[in-house]
């Protein structure tokens, strides 16, 4: 099975622990080499945010188990890279026509 290099996350977490906290947290963990969370919404009980977590190795079942241990829940897997090496989408024509959609 190949390793997981890159995985983005869509979150939704309680205000606490403070996105430092769950950064800190994820960053902790074996494989991992580097952590971003984006806050993407902010309301009076919780924060929408996206997780983006880079290594060489990232183990899905502990990220999703901070989380949760956290109080937050994964919507969705939005991204993972695999392979021996990181690579950035390949943007095509079809990418340019759809921005008007975003």
């Amino acid at each position: 099975m190949s390793h997981v290099r890159r995985l983005v996350l869509d979150v939704l977490k309680p205000h606490m622990p403070t996105m430092l906290n769950l950064a800190d947290k994820l960053g902790d963990l074996e494989g991992v080499a580097g952590v971003d969370i984006t806050l993407f919404e902010i309301d009076n009980k919780v924060e929408n945010i996206k997780i983006t977590l880079e290594g060489s190795d990232v183990d899905y079942q502990e990220v999703a188990e901070v989380i949760q241990d956290s109080g937050g829940s994964i919507h969705s897997i939005d991204k993972v890279s695999t392979g021996r090496q990181l690579i950035d989408e390949a943007e095509t024509p079809q990418d340019a026509g759809a921005r008007w959609m975003r």
